[in-house]
């Protein structure tokens, strides 16, 4: 039977690009060996409507990848529990099936290796029984991963919920400077939401795999890197190898939309270098009223490229907000999918980008 290797990334739009993009790469390195099946959850809170269009497209460009869905689940959506504790359940749940799954995939090929993304951890007792190597794929950068790693440390150091902490810094091995503890990830602030538990779970079973995949590169960040492969990040048993295979450049054609076009052809008309690049990520937690006064510093830096800039973001955002108020943490979903193209990074006209998330915690 033919060898494939079976990558399973979170739902959120971001991370499965992100895993089809590794999923090219091994091909890209070893086509003549492996072919690639990616699992993936059905219906969860994160997956984002582009998905299914988007794996879609995917195999006819890349015939040696195929998807292969996990049976949809189950969970309790009350208005009360956290996205994120909701996010988890919903893949645990789901990959109660992956048994099942694994078994159909390897009735026709013999799975060489699973590469799990870091929310899909509840996969490495199936994984076991299997007897398959196991690698966790971090789609991030190494900042954030050494931050991971260390976090049950971190843990260890306290019985208060990082929300509370409101004056204490947090030290992570291979970072310079302190995090403020109500800076931590959002599912890590309170230790009353089972999201907290299941972030710990996680990064606790980060060192007992075979190995950890980075989007990243040693030039960019050598002082975690370092620091991990140094041990300093889990003292209390071996750190796994981590393989740096970054930076991932999703194909642009493969993923835009037509929702891009407006913004791409506003894009082409400004002044070379004059644009900034706000990436919120694919569930930016804004108000209306945040995403109003980004706008207005924008407009009131005095740079005739940025106020034009402002109006448009302004504009784009409200129309993705429509009449909603308050916080919501896909209030910026249409507005974000429509910008994030490699296409925008790779044009002329963007002078800076100003990223979310942990990729540069120096």
């Amino acid at each position: 039977m033919p060898d494939t290797i079976v990558l399973l990334p979170a739902p959120d739009m971001g991370h499965m690009i992100s895993m089809v993009e590794l999923g090219k790469l091994i091909l890209h390195h070893y086509a003549h060996k492996f072919s690639i099946t990616i699992l993936i959850t059905t219906g969860s809170i994160m997956e984002s409507p582009g998905v299914t269009s988007y794996i879609h497209r995917v195999p006819q460009s890349n015939p040696s990848i195929s998807f292969h869905r996990l049976p949809s689940v189950s969970v309790d959506t009350t208005p009360t529990r956290s996205r994120a504790a909701i996010a988890f359940e919903h893949i645990r749940l789901s990959l109660a099936h992956a048994t099942d799954s694994l078994q159909q995939i390897s009735s026709s090929s013999t799975i060489r290796a699973l590469i799990i993304d870091l929310f899909c951890t509840s996969a490495l007792p199936t994984a076991k029984n299997f007897n398959l190597p196991v690698y966790y794929f971090y789609t991030s950068g190494a900042y954030a991963l050494a931050a991971f790693l260390y976090f049950p440390k971190i843990h260890e150091q306290t019985t208060k919920s990082f929300k509370d902490l409101t004056t204490t810094e947090l030290h992570f091995p291979g970072i310079s400077s302190p995090l403020k503890a109500t800076q931590m990830l959002e599912p890590t602030l309170d230790r009353d939401d089972p999201a907290y538990w299941d972030m710990l779970h996680c990064c606790s079973n980060l060192p007992k795999s075979n190995g950890i995949i980075a989007n990243t590169f040693e030039d960019l960040e050598p002082k975690a890197l370092k620091a991990i492969a140094d041990g300093v990040c889990v003292p209390d048993s071996p750190t796994p190898p981590v393989y740096c295979i970054g930076p991932l450049i999703a194909d642009a054609e493969e993923r835009a939309g037509e929702d891009g076009n407006e913004c791409l052809s506003w894009l082409d008309s400004q002044p070379s270098r004059s644009v900034v690049f706000l990436c919120f990520g694919s569930r930016g937690s804004f108000s209306v009223a945040q995403v109003k006064e980004v706008a207005y510093g924008l407009e009131r830096s005095g740079q005739r490229e940025l106020r034009e800039k402002s109006w448009k973001m302004r504009e784009m955002a409200l129309a993705a907000l429509g009449s909603a108020s308050g916080s919501s943490t896909r209030a910026l979903a249409k507005f974000v999918e429509a910008l994030y193209l490699p296409k925008l990074l790779q044009n002329p006209e963007v002078a800076a980008d100003v990223e979310h998330c942990w990729r540069f915690m120096e």
